[in-house]
């Protein structure tokens, strides 16, 4: 495709046929590889990054002993935030897609209707949503690591950016730890938001990564909780359960916003990442 022109991660998504998320996922691993760089360009709506290819030729060479050792393997799962499997919410709360609102804001039964599969953003003040990933991790796989992240908020009628909320995530059953977001974002439009979205309303949310190792939980590289890969118990059934929500006894209880690929400031869903070996 870059043979011709260059292209932005949006059109990459569209002519491929994949989510937003998951090309520019790879689009950043060609950069980190060299073999993509990233420059702006003068758009529409101001400027837009755009991919380039940066060489015309890329030789690999086959060694087959070292990919025979080579045991290490990686699988990407996106979610997006609608299709959560659970839920108990607790107003202030609503859900909304890409082009309008689901049910009616502050009623709790709006996040089960059928189209709440559709949602690109979703908030309540307290409660849990849980999501279930299949568990891609083959028979033998023995799990290394596992990568969370997701764009967040507190939750607060319209906005509020000093609105601290103790955001937990449990994974299978367990607690990984605890997130303090500062507020419930604004004053600002989200870069991905719908053009109806009022400005009113919260707008943006921090992209946060949760990572479960053998060494223990971590939240953007620095340690959170004693938690190990080991206490999740993934080999015990075939999806990964990951609720998000406000523990009952939370010091902070400012309710959670979670937005999808078309809201807030990235384009990207719920994603999470399994890092494995194979015996």
């Amino acid at each position: 495709m870059l043979n011709v022109r260059s292209l932005s991660v949006n059109e990459i998504a569209e002519q491929l046929n994949l989510p937003t998320s998951t090309a520019a996922l790879n689009v950043r691993i060609l950069e980190n590889a060299g073999l993509l760089y990233t420059e702006s360009q003068p758009g529409i709506r101001g400027a837009m990054k755009v991919s380039i290819r940066a060489c015309d030729r890329v030789v690999v060479k086959l060694l087959l002993e070292q990919m025979q050792q080579n045991k290490q393997h990686s699988v990407v799962l996106d979610m997006p935030v609608g299709n959560y499997a659970n839920c108990e919410i607790h107003p202030t709360c609503g859900i909304v897609s890409e082009k309008s609102a689901i049910g009616i804001f502050d009623q709790p039964c709006s996040f089960y209707f059928p189209e709440h599969t559709t949602a690109q953003l979703l908030w309540f003040y307290k409660g849990y949503v849980e999501y279930r990933f299949p568990n891609t991790v083959v028979n033998g796989g023995k799990l290394k690591r596992l990568d969370l992240s997701f764009e967040s908020c507190s939750e607060a009628p319209f906005y509020r950016n000093d609105w601290p909320s103790d955001i937990t995530v449990w994974i299978n059953g367990v607690e990984v730890g605890t997130w303090t977001s500062p507020g419930d974002l604004g004053g600002r439009r989200g870069k991905f938001n719908p053009s109806w979205w009022p400005e009113s309303l919260n707008q943006y949310g921090l992209l946060k990564s949760w990572v479960v190792s053998h060494e223990g939980t971590f939240l953007d590289d620095a340690e959170l909780s004693s938690t190990v890969i080991e206490d999740l118990h993934i080999k015990d059934q075939c999806f990964i359960s990951v609720k998000i929500g406000i523990k009952e006894d939370a010091e902070f209880v400012g309710g959670v916003s979670l937005f999808g690929e078309h809201f807030g400031d990235f384009s990207q869903n719920i994603v999470l990442k399994l890092d494995y070996d194979l015996a």
